[in-house]
């Protein structure tokens, strides 16, 4: 047989298809000098996001260290939730009552989610999406925290920069990201990757600060367009127009929408 047919035989890792003892054991021998064992983590989200993240971890724990409660989970429950019995109250280890009404009270109060994870002893917390997710306060925070623990995420530096939808677009296209045509395409910026900022004047130049200024952007760019806050989410803070005589009033109710 020639050398090129004959079979390969691939250096397999021992430690792919093996169990650990536990969650130590496992940071021991594959995470390194930096290495952290998390074995509680906090839940700071609801519904179907709280239920996918518990499942898809316990999942792993089970194939890992053949045992699903490995990691062990703390939960918020609001009033709302408890009354609709939901399924990620009944799957979590630790149940924590926190206030309701709207999620600046809960999911999404960092000060609250914060409090939490030092009282409850948790080694990192996973925020999932929406709520609190995308505040780079709640990493932030939590790595000041005395042991420091870990937000499963981004890191906040990072985190603000692209959470802003001014700042993401800018980091975009000096990336050489095609983006479409919008009233900062001229803005030229070099992000810092260790502060995670742009330079302020970039922010300035790309925003638009009256209505004045937006029917002076529509005309330069072209109908249709869409009016969006540089925050903001959930539908709220975007308008499309098609005319430039709806242009002021629809910058003016997006302003609304979005204070600030």
């Amino acid at each position: 047989m020639p050398p090129s047919m004959k079979p390969k035989i691939a250096a397999s890792n021992p430690n792919l298809h093996r169990r650990f003892h536990d969650v130590a054991s496992y940071v021991s021998e594959l995470g390194g000098s930096k290495g952290r064992v998390i074995e509680k983590v906090l839940i700071a989200n609801n519904g179907v996001a709280a239920v996918k993240a518990i499942r898809s971890i316990r999942r792993w724990a089970y194939e890992v260290f053949g045992n699903e409660r490995a990691i062990s989970f703390v939960v918020m429950a609001t009033p709302e939730d408890l009354r609709a019995n939901a399924e990620y109250i009944r799957m979590g280890d630790i149940i924590v009552d926190v206030p309701g009404g709207s999620n600046n009270h809960n999911y999404a109060n960092v000060t609250l989610i914060v409090e939490l994870a030092r009282l409850h002893g948790v080694q990192a917390v996973w925020a999932g999406w929406g709520h609190a997710s995308e505040k780079p306060a709640l990493p932030n925070t939590l790595a000041k925290s005395d042991p420091p623990i870990k937000f499963i995420g981004p890191a906040g530096p990072p985190m603000y920069a692209l959470g802003d939808k001014i700042g993401s677009t800018i980091i975009a296209q000096n990336a050489g990201v095609p983006c479409i045509a919008w009233n900062g395409s001229d803005v030229v910026a070099t992000y810092d990757i260790e502060t995670g900022t742009l330079p302020e004047e970039a922010f300035d130049k790309a925003c638009v600060t009256s209505a004045l200024e937006a029917s002076e952007a529509a005309s330069k760019i072209g109908f249709p367009i869409m009016i969006k806050a540089s925050e903001g989410g959930g539908g709220k803070g975007i308008r499309m127009v098609d005319s430039p005589d709806h242009v002021q009033n629809a910058y003016r109710q997006v302003c609304g929408e979005v204070p600030g």
